[in-house]
């Protein structure tokens, strides 16, 4: 029985977080590649957007409002309970929208535009403001506010922000090559698949080799809280997308996150297990959104 291209793709993910588990005792060795992989993934994703497609309403507004509120009220909610699940619970809010999000919208019936605008305001946002916040509330108590604001910024504000700026000179300056890398966005889809092996991998690793049977309940607590918090974004998402006529949209713009770069911010930034909760956000959102596709699939062919 042969496998089409999509069928090896939907197996891919999967493939790639087993993988990672798998062979976590050598991720000490591609770990270094998470921010550059990051960084490709996104230039690759700007260079299809179009500035005149950029067009912030009031139901981005009230997305990014919601996210935001949403991720301080969680974590200071949490955080007094159980610090490390306060952070890892946090980042899975307050992190931007997948860089895949717009194809699955797609998929799905949305509207690529409205995702793509609102990942946009949310990587500047975070890429102005993450700084300050996961300093303030980072596991660094050795290093000042101050120390800890510009060592972050110097690494996330280029990693969000860079790729944006590089894809639109290079639209102007060399509309043809612009042209060509526009043309396969596919390849984003594979860096993607690369950087989850890597960061399951590394997060496998960390937590094998620093494992404490007293933060068993901890882990756990992490998972549950990924998976609440999870659903809790695609519903409300669905809900703001409705009012503004665009289910589809407002799902995958709250719900659908960058797990890859919240990751790689929990263990950088954070207290390592943090990074326990984004890494399971990948599956759980992985699993929404196949079901919606399935979902989706049977309506079409009904109609």
């Amino acid at each position: 029985m042969s496998i089409n291209r999509q069928q090896l793709k939907n197996l891919m993910l999967p493939v790639a977080m087993i993988g990672g588990a798998v062979f976590y005792k050598w991720m000490g060795y591609l770990s270094f590649l998470s921010p550059y992989l990051i960084f490709t993934m996104l230039f690759i994703t700007y260079c299809k957007l179009n500035v005149r497609d950029i067009k912030p309403g009031k139901e981005h507004l009230m997305l990014i409002c919601v996210q935001m509120a949403l991720s301080f009220t969680v974590y200071f909610i949490l955080s007094p309970l159980n610090h490390i699940v306060g952070e890892g619970v946090f980042i899975c809010i307050f992190i931007p929208t997948a860089t895949a999000a717009p194809v699955i919208t797609a998929m799905l019936g949305g509207s690529i535009s409205f995702v793509a605008t609102y990942s946009l305001l949310c990587n500047a946002l975070i890429a102005v403001a993450g700084p300050f916040i996961l300093a303030a509330i980072g596991d660094h108590p050795e290093i000042s506010f101050l120390q800890s604001t510009i060592i972050i910024s110097s690494k996330v504000f280029p990693l969000i922000i860079g790729p944006l700026v590089i894809a639109l000179l290079l639209r102007k300056a060399f509309p043809k090559l612009h042209a060509k890398i526009e043309s396969h966005q596919s390849l984003s889809f594979y860096l993607w698949a690369i950087s989850l092996f890597i960061i399951v991998g590394s997060c496998v690793s960390f937590t094998i080799n620093t494992w404490d049977n007293n933060l068993i309940w901890t882990v756990i607590s992490l998972v549950i809280g990924a998976l609440a918090v999870c659903l809790l974004q695609f519903y409300i998402g669905r809900k703001i997308g409705k009012k503004f006529g665009d289910t589809v949209s407002g799902g995958q713009s709250l719900g659908q996150k960058n797990t890859v770069l919240a990751v790689w911010l929990a263990m950088t930034y954070m207290n390592p297990t943090a990074s326990i909760a984004p890494a399971a956000y990948i599956a759980w959102q992985n699993i929404v959104n196949s079901w919606q596709l399935v979902k989706h699939s049977s309506k079409v062919k009904e109609e």
